[in-house]
């Protein structure tokens, strides 16, 4: 390992800019001649739109025009899709309701586009959209699950009876209920999995330009994938020929699964743009950003898992109702099914799982992927049961745990899954030593004898990162393939680019990759730039998500990579009239082993280039293409376990110890891998504690700022205790498994578990705030 290479914790390149304000955003973008849109949405959660008058509008100063959900159906733009196809079990489609970039005759969730003004500033667009006058006739609507299903409910779409999207299953239930049949204790849990609002510190914005001479649209926009935005928007929207669309994503300030989508606003941007014949931006705030970014989790769930008589698992139902709020959006159709119920085994040998998922429609922001999409919520219902099993049962909940680990890898699950590898006692124990586990009696009746409750939450989480192979997700339903590309060029001087598909927003891609070819050639980090964002720069790629950037990403990049040093090797044999079969690469330099005979790297670069002096038959250059899609997913996994403390006269939770051992495979870069724990650990405490997104029974949104929605501040935190239990992948040739969502997945059952374990009270629902603790406590 070189001092900047795999496992290094090298300052992370891309902060120089970032910590001193120099990066560069969407909102940093400035055009010739640019206008702002402001957008007009529906104060109603549900309503006809009776008509729209613009005309004193159009009159006020700076207008440039004022468009309507109509003219855009007028124009043939198309709705928005959902990109994964679910079938439901009686083998019916998924119900599928139109969804237009602004609303021509219904709107279905408070928030939603009707219209949008253009005016050369945003102050007078804003204030011109006081003055379009609309109509609405407001019809009931259903904002919760309970709501949406009960016999007579307003329906959402007329494609949808019932407001059900799918009702979908997986797993044996004949053999399920077989299992519970033998079953010498049966666990039963009702729990919700709270609905969450993303928040990056970046809002979404826009800015779409058309080139009429060229019939050519660009459009920078906050996205996790521009080229898969690129193909949405040309494919199936109708908005421009792939060819004569360029999407660039600079930097962008978090995305957490909420930026990966299109969204009406970059669809209606670009439609506007050659409209008005004017650049156009969109920049939302904060509140438009509550009220439309796709929201997550949100399920509803009955699990029951079966015991024999030596407390190991014999089998587990689930029935879960999932929430996808009032439309489809691009990979909701995923996230309650293969992304949540083919984890349901956990680090566990359940022999025999069975589960349903009935998807609904309700007058709510539509809810997609959100840090883990899926995998947070199984992992909540499963470690939640685990430590309502080992309190029915009385025994300890870890001794329960370790007795129906998996032990033997590869192991087949009953729900699609083959974990390829794994040491989950490892992590248990780790995480055991590391919070004094065997202490904890005493340290409780202490807290007893000072007046507060002391408890402890044991959460086991796996999770499936780098989703592929592309011909498998496709047979479930997938509308793309989940491969991953990369180019390396290496210049006439010997500087190197890195081209990746994969895009970073926040998580430190421009020195992790740069790291990986300072491993292979022994060059400084500073002499690799990383390029990616521009879907005109970089070849074809699958964005970022799904924790898959260095699985799925960082291999392709290494397979670009061997090219590049084969070709290389060649080279430089030639220059110094050796076997290639020699040459080794060393800080910098091509070796020929056993001698002191060596060319650097910008020679044999040079040599590419000039091509004086190449083998026969050799192209010049030294630039090499590579895409790669995984033989499998990767399995992260580990153990967290939070000591609390409660106080019964107010119900607040204090931290007083949270340790996290986690196996991510290797660790290219241990200080980024910190930071992307930290990070998730804090949002999956927020669920835990203090987040939730809540809609009264008309459809309004009343947590849509942080004055109502709480999210974790520093002093809400505890300091984190980390380790590593690593087992190396044998799925690619890094050995990574990933890193970003692990926090985000584990956290939350750790925290209600140590909770109620404090309360003696296993009736609590997230967020456990101090009024819902203290009634838990006090009936």
């Amino acid at each position: 390992m070189g001092v900047e290479g795999i496992g290094a914790s090298v300052v992370r390149k891309e902060d120089r800019r970032f910590i001193t304000g120099k990066g560069r955003y969407v909102d940093d973008v400035k055009l010739v001649g640019l206008t702002h849109a402001h957008f007009i949405r529906s104060p109603h959660a549900h309503a006809k739109v009776k008509g729209i008058d613009s005309s004193a509008a159009m009159k006020m100063p700076g207008v440039v025009g004022v468009l309507t959900g109509q003219q855009i159906v007028d124009d043939k733009v198309g709705n928005l899709i959902c990109g994964w196809a679910i079938t439901s079990k009686d083998g019916t489609p998924m119900k599928m309701g139109a969804w237009p970039a602004m609303a021509p005759e219904v709107v279905r969730f408070v928030g939603q586009a009707v219209a949008v003004v253009i005016a050369e500033t945003k102050n007078q667009a804003k204030d011109a959209a006081e003055a379009v006058v609309i109509n609405y006739e407001e019809l009931p609507a259903v904002a919760d699950i309970a709501a949406a299903i009960k016999p007579g409910a307003p329906q959402l779409h007329p494609e949808a009876p019932g407001n059900m999207i799918y009702d979908w299953t997986i797993g044996d239930e004949a053999a399920v209920n077989n299992a519970f049949g033998k079953a010498a204790n049966v666990v039963k849990l009702d729990l919700t999995n709270n609905r969450l609002v993303p928040n990056p510190m970046e809002p979404r914005a826009a800015i779409a330009e058309y080139a009429e001479a060229e019939e050519h649209f660009t459009l920078y926009t906050t996205s996790q994938n521009p080229h898969v935005a690129r193909l949405v928007l040309s494919a199936f929207y109708n908005i421009a020929p792939e060819h004569k669309l360029r999407v660039i994503a600079p930097d962008v300030g978090g995305g957490f699964g909420s930026k990966i989508y299109i969204y009406p606003e970059e669809m209606v941007a670009l439609w506007a743009s050659k409209k008005v014949g004017r650049p156009i931006k969109w920049t939302c705030d904060r509140t438009e950003a509550f009220l439309t970014d796709a929201h997550g989790r949100d399920h509803v769930s009955k699990a029951e898992m079966a015991f024999d008589k030596d407390n190991k698992i014999l089998g587990l139902r689930v029935k879960t109702y999932a929430n996808l709020g009032a439309y489809m959006s691009l990979f909701s159709a995923a996230v309650p099914t293969y992304l949540y119920a083919t984890l349901l085994s956990g680090q566990y040998q359940i022999p025999n799982i069975f589960a349903e998922v009935i998807t609904v429609y309700t007058n709510t922001t539509p809810v997609d992927a959100y840090r883990g999409a899926g995998r947070p919520e199984a992992s909540y219902l499963l470690e939640r049961l685990m430590e309502t099993a080992a309190r029915q049962l009385k025994v300890d909940p870890a001794e329960l745990r370790a007795k129906n680990f998996i032990t033997q890898f590869p192991y087949q699950t009953p729900v699609i899954m083959a974990y390829d590898i794994g040491d989950f006692g490892a992590s248990l124990d780790a995480a055991m030593k590391a919070i004094d586990y065997a202490g904890f009696a005493a340290r409780k009746a202490k807290a007893k004898s000072e007046g507060k409750l002391r408890g402890l939450g044991v959460s086991c989480y796996i999770e499936a990162c780098g989703i592929a192979p592309s011909k498998a997700v496709g047979s479930l339903g997938a509308g793309v393939g989940l491969w991953e590309s990369a180019e390396i060029r290496v210049n006439p001087v010997g500087t190197i680019e890195v081209l990746t598909g994969s895009h970073s927003h926040g998580q430190g891609h421009e020195t992790t990759f740069a790291q990986l070819i300072s491993e292979r050639l022994g060059v400084p980090i500073s002499q690799v730039q990383i390029v990616h964002g521009d879907t005109d720069k970089v070849q074809f790629g699958m964005g970022t998500y799904g924790s898959r950037s260095l699985a799925v990403g960082g291999t392709a990049i290494i397979k670009a990579m061997e090219k590049v040093e084969a070709k290389a090797k060649k080279i430089a044999a030639h220059q110094l009239e050796a076997s290639e079969n020699d040459i080794v690469i060393e800080n910098g330099e091509f070796k020929v082993t056993g001698t002191d005979k060596s060319i650097a790297l910008p020679m044999v670069a040079l040599a590419a280039y000039t091509a004086h002096n190449l083998p026969d038959g050799m192209e010049p250059g030294l630039k090499e293409t590579a895409f790669y899609d995984p033989t499998n997913f990767t399995f992260p996994a580990g153990t967290y376990i939070c000591e609390i403390e409660v106080d019964p006269a107010t119900g607040k939770t204090s931290f007083i110890d949270f340790v996290a051992a986690d196996d991510f495979g290797r660790l290219i870069n241990p200080m980024i891998v910190e930071g992307q724990v930290h990070g998730g650990l804090a949002q999956g405490i927020g669920q835990a504690l203090l987040e939730g997104a809540v809609y009264d029974s008309s459809g309004q949104l009343i947590t849509a700022s942080f004055m109502d929605y709480t999210m974790p501040r520093a002093d809400d935190l505890p300091s984190f205790k980390l380790s590593h239990t690593p087992t190396l992948c044998p799925g690619n040739p890094l050995g990574v498994k990933g890193c970003g969502e692990a926090g985000a997945i584990g956290a939350s059952a750790a925290v209600i578990n140590a909770i109620t374990d404090a309360i003696g009270n296993n009736k609590l629902e997230m967020p456990a705030t101090p009024s819902r603790v203290w009634h838990a406590i006090h009936g």
